[in-house]
C-alpha cells in the first residue's frame, strides 16, 4: 500500500507552525525513512499519517484514497511508539496477540505470528511475564513484536530501537529490514540516528525546520546533499564547512581560512563561500615552521582508523580521518590537505553546483 503526502501542514495554534509543505510519496513496499533532529516534528508527521494528530492543511492518501477524515483503526496500518503503549494486565504473549484477537484471525495463526515475533526480539522465555517485571528495552521490544505480527500491510515506527543497548540495535536493524522485504510491508520508520537511517532505508526524507530539507536515496543524501545541515547531520565524523574568499588575483583560486587554496577549472562564486570537506578527504602530516598550517588538540583510536581533531593557523577547528593508528600529540603542528572531493556552499548553505574537478594545494 501506497502513501502519499500533498501539501500537509500542521499548526498547533495561530503562531506554532510545526511543519510547512510537507510533499512526499511512498511506494507500496517501500522502507522509507524520516531523518532529523529533535523537535522538528518527525513524530507529528507519522501521528499525522497514523490519524492520532489531525492535520491542518494538505491531504493524506493511502492507496490514493484520502483518509484526513478516517479514524486510525479505518487506516489499516500499525504503529510501534517511543511509549510503550502495553496493556499492563496483561503477558507478554497476550500483549503481542491482542491485535490480532480483535481481527478475529485463526487460533492457529495468532499462535504462528506471535511465536515467530518473539522469537524475533529474543523473548521467547519472557512470553508470559507481566510488562511490570521488564525493563524499558524489553517492553520496547514487546511493542516492537506486536507490530511486526501483525497483518497489517504499513507499519510506522518511532524510533523503535532507541531503548536497546548497541549490539541488539544492530541485529535489531538487521530484523526488521529482513521482515520488513519478506512480508513486503510499507514501512516509515522515524529515527534521529543517522546510521539508522543510511543502513535500512530505500528513501530518506531529511526533516529541519518545518520543511523537507531533501527526499532521495542514502547514497544521494550522503553525497549530493541539497544544503550544508543536510551535509554536516550525515557523516561521522561530521563534515568540515569552513568559510572561503576568491582570490583577488585570480577568479579561478579559492582560499580556503586562509589555509588552503584550491584552484577551480572555472570561476569561483564572487563572494559568501562556503567549503565542505569530508574527514576521510583530508590529509594530515607532521609539519614545521611555514609548511605547517594546523596544531593537533587531541586524536581517537578507533582501532581502523584515528580522528584528528586539529585548529587551523585561521582558528577554524577541523577532523581528519587517517586509516589505522596515527602517533600524533596534542599542540603538534602538522600540514593538513584535502582531495579534490569538494561540496560548495553559499552563505545560506545552499549547495552550489561547481561542475569542473578542483585542484587543492597547500
Amino acid at each position: 500500500m501506497s502513501i502519499t503526502l500533498n501539501n500537509v501542514r500542521k499548526d498547533y495554534d495561530s503562531e506554532t507552525e510545526v511543519l510547512k509543505d510537507i510533499s512526499v510519496n511512498v511506494e507500496t513496499g517501500e522502507f522509507f525513512v524520516i531523518v532529523g533532529p529533535s523537535g522538528c516534528g518527525k513524530s507529528t508527521l507519522l501521528r499525522m499519517i497514523a490519524g492520532l494528530t489531525p492535520i491542518t492543511a494538505g491531504e493524506v492518501k493511502i492507496d490514493d484514497t484520502v483518509v484526513n477524515d478516517l479514524p486510525p483503526k479505518a487506516r489499516k496500518l500499525t504503529m510501534v511508539f517511543q511509549n510503550y503503549a502495553l496493556f499492563p494486565f496483561l503477558s507478554v504473549w497476550d500483549n503481542v496477540a491482542f491485535g490480532l484477537k480483535a481481527r478475529k484471525l485463526a487460533t492457529d495463526d495468532i499462535n504462528a505470528r506471535v511465536k515467530e515475533a518473539l522469537k524475533m526480539v529474543n523473548l521467547t522465555d519472557l512470553a508470559k511475564r507481566k510488562p511490570r517485571e521488564l525493563s524499558g528495552g524489553q517492553r520496547q521490544r514487546v511493542a516492537l513484536a506486536r507490530a511486526v505480527a501483525s497483518d497489517a500491510k504499513i507499519c510506522l515506527m518511532d524510533e523503535p530501537l532507541s531503548n536497546l543497548d548497541a549490539q541488539l540495535r544492530i541485529k535489531m536493524r538487521q530484523e526488521i529490514y529482513a521482515l520488513q522485504r519478506k512480508l513486503g510491508l510499507t514501512l516509515i520508520y522515524v529515527t534521529h540516528d543517522q546510521v539508522e537511517a543510511m543502513t535500512m532505508a530505500d528513501h530518506i526524507m531529511v526533516l529541519n525546520d518545518r520543511h523537507v530539507q531533501q527526499i532521495g536515496t542514502p547514497s544521494e543524501i550522503y553525497q549530493n546533499p541539497r544544503n550544508d545541515f543536510v551535509a554536516k547531520f550525515f557523516g561521522t565524523p561530521q563534515i568540515n564547512i569552513l568559510p572561503a574568499t576568491r582570490s583577488e588575483e585570480n577568479s579561478h583560486m579559492v582560499n580556503v581560512s586562509s589555509d588552503l587554496q584550491i584552484v577551480l577549472d572555472e570561476e569561483a562564486p564572487a563572494e559568501n563561500l562556503q567549503i565542505g570537506i569530508r574527514p576521510d578527504d583530508m590529509k594530515v602530516q607532521l609539519a614545521e615552521g611555514v609548511d605547517a598550517n594546523a596544531v593537533v588538540k587531541n586524536t581517537e583510536f578507533l582501532g581502523d582508523q584515528t580522528i584528528v581533531y586539529a585548529t587551523l593557523n585561521s582558528g577554524n577547528d577541523i577532523h581528519v580521518v587517517v586509516p589505522g593508528k596515527a602517533d600524533f600529540r596534542n599542540y603538534e603542528p602538522i600540514k593538513v590537505t584535502a582531495d579534490s572531493n569538494l561540496m560548495f556552499f553559499d552563505a545560506t548553505g545552499k549547495r552550489i553546483d561547481i561542475s569542473k574537478e578542483a585542484y587543492v594545494h597547500a
